[in-house]
């Protein structure tokens, strides 16, 4: 799938890993439609010339329809990145003896899961009612690509990370199954598990943890940058051969229990 002339939909679009997948799919061509709930954030994106910025929730039925109708309207829709997400921590037994708040695990599941699903049904539809990508081969002619973000903490999680995991394992079992329903539609889905990316979210992490979890990285002893999370989208975009996987990105680390 060529990026170039073809419309990419990013959610999460105003920091971290979206923005820099944003700024990579645009550098290569493609219109691309932001999607976050930062009006700011996505003001300042449009101003720099990365897009088209729509303010919508992704757990939202109507928002999420409105971004899709919006980057339907540019032009034939062919990539959706879901980059939307959040990570807060907590125990399933707290320090006081308190379960796990019920709340907090469903809002979780609601926006890394249930968003980044609301998205993919949504812009699978609009991706199926175009025409095949020019250049696309028979059998398979392809019509577009969905790229979601799962994470390390899927297969590792950490204390703590009962909600974030399950929502992130909920991205990794969504993946093989969406590829073969959107198959016979000429649409691929691919999803990414980052390790740990120099992101805002990264930034509440206290230095002696940041120092232990580099050391824990097989190579490179750093955190990943955000633009190479990007070249790996565009890659999954590019490469036709790439469906149904969840691929790992960073830097060969096997996360600890704490």
């Amino acid at each position: 799938m060529d990026a170039a002339g073809s419309v990419a939909l990013v959610t999460g679009a105003a920091s971290g890993l979206g923005r820099a997948t944003a700024s990579r799919l645009a550098a290569a061509g493609a219109k691309v439609v932001l999607v976050d709930t930062n009006a700011a954030a996505g003001a300042q994106l449009t101003g720099e010339g990365l897009g088209t910025f729509v303010r919508a929730d992704v757990t939202s039925e109507g928002e999420a329809a409105t971004a899709v109708d919006r980057a339907v309207a540019l032009g034939p829709l062919r990539v959706l990145v879901n980059c939307a997400g959040v990570g807060w921590g907590a125990r399933i037994i707290d320090r006081h003896d308190k379960p796990h708040d019920l709340g907090l695990f469903r809002r979780i599941l609601d926006i890394n899961l249930v968003g980044s699903f609301n998205m993919l049904r949504l812009a699978a539809v609009a991706m199926a009612a175009g025409d095949p990508a020019e250049g696309a081969g028979q059998p398979a002619e392809e019509r577009g690509v969905i790229v979601n973000t799962a994470s390390i903490a899927a297969f590792e999680g950490q204390v703590g990370q009962a909600a974030y995991s399950a929502s992130k394992a909920g991205i990794v079992g969504l993946t093989l199954t969406a590829a073969r329903d959107l198959a016979s539609r000429g649409i691929r889905v691919v999803s990414i598990a980052p390790g740990l990316f120099e992101t805002p979210m990264l930034g509440l992490v206290p230095e002696k943890t940041r120092e232990a979890l580099m050391g824990a990285m097989a190579s490179p002893h750093r955190f990943g940058d955000t633009g190479e999370f990007a070249s790996l989208v565009l890659e999954i975009v590019r490469n036709p051969y790439l469906n149904g996987e969840t691929i790992r990105l960073d830097a060969g680390l096997r996360m600890i229990p704490r």
